[in-house]
């Protein structure tokens, strides 16, 4: 299967890693972290489904000792975010946009490194997904929340499946990698946006209990 240029690629990665850094940052300082629990949160929110990924995959080394650079990116991101809230009040969405916004990136990622490596669709859009929503569950975890992923009929781990798929779909119909991969994101953030704006849920379902016997 063909991917996406390496420079498109690279963009994705450096992207999600920022924003999903920002989230991890956001995160942290809502339950009033010091300096070194941001750095530290923003850290495994941005790094934690890639190096989940790259351990199951067996690829070596896990992309961010390879490259330092995504390291720099973090402690940017993390800077940035206490410069930004220690001047302003972030807006009340502004934690599950950044995360809406990284786990669009990291999946579509996840899949085009996966999709590199020449495994099946149905591995693909699993590692798609995993590089979307393991950092962001480690966060909710460290940051003393119930994971995103495991809120009753929220629309999270199904928007990062629907939007590799879509993804893999797209390039399968001949659609140029680009244009396939932007779509893939934007199925994502629209799910998940629909889902923070709109109340969109996941029906629940649940097992019917009969009445006692009198």
């Amino acid at each position: 299967m063909d991917v996406l240029p390496p420079d498109i690629g690279r963009f994705i990665d450096l992207a999600g890693v920022a924003v999903f850094a920002v989230s991890g940052a956001l995160a942290a300082l809502r339950v009033r972290m010091d300096l070194l629990g941001v750095v530290v949160v923003a850290a495994v929110t941005a790094i934690g489904g890639g190096t989940t990924r790259d351990v199951l995959l067996d690829r070596h080394p896990v992309f961010w000792i390879d490259e330092p650079t995504y390291l720099a990116v973090i402690l940017a991101a993390a800077a940035g975010t206490l410069v930004w809230t220690r001047f302003a009040r972030p807006p009340q969405n502004s934690l599950a946009i950044a995360d809406a916004l990284g786990l669009a990136f990291f999946v579509i990622a996840g899949a085009q490194i996966t999709a590199r490596m020449g495994y099946p669709a149905g591995i693909v859009i699993l590692m798609g997904t995993i590089t979307g929503v393991a950092g962001g569950a480690i966060r909710d975890v460290l940051s003393a929340q119930v994971p995103m992923i495991l809120r009753r009929g929220e629309l999270y781990a199904t928007a990062a499946i629907a939007g590799a798929a879509g993804y893999l779909l797209l390039m399968g119909a001949g659609v140029e990698e680009h244009l396939a991969a932007m779509a893939g994101m934007a199925l994502i953030v629209a799910l998940r946006f629909g889902a923070i704006l709109f109340g969109w849920k996941l029906p629940v379902l649940s097992i019917r209990e009969e009445p006692p016997a009198v």
